[in-house]
């Protein structure tokens, strides 16, 4: 069993910047790929970003691309993404997950934390 506790959501004005983390506990994670997906209210989960076991390869979905950065650090079981530049449409409730195939499909996360709020002020 794989435990994933997300943090470091709020409230932020348009153009700010938040760095959410996501410590894992229980069965060895270190060789997981990690990501964090996004839903916002009436929409489906998206995928925002993954990251290799190593931290060698990452992935982003386009809208993030090149103002979100995911990074790991495995002597702390800890994920991060730093936001910046963020935007009204980055409004939602962030989720970490963990799986065992590098993929942008949530279907191949089978582990998967509650979620932190991150809401962005015009």
């Amino acid at each position: 069993q794989v435990q994933l506790v997300e943090s470091g959501g709020g409230l932020v004005q348009a153009g700010g910047s938040l760095r959410l983390s996501c410590v894992t506990s229980g069965r060895t994670t270190t060789s997981y790929v990690m990501g964090w997906f996004r839903q916002a209210p009436g929409k489906e989960r998206e995928f925002v970003a993954n990251i290799n076991w190593s931290g060698s390869s990452t992935s982003y979905a386009k809208s993030v691309k090149g103002r979100f950065t995911i990074s790991r650090d495995n002597a702390k079981n800890t994920v991060y993404l730093q936001m910046n530049s963020l935007k009204p449409e980055d409004t939602a409730i962030y989720y970490c997950a963990g799986g065992r195939y590098y993929s942008i499909e949530r279907e191949n996360f089978g582990s998967w934390g509650l979620g932190t709020q991150v809401t962005v002020s015009s």
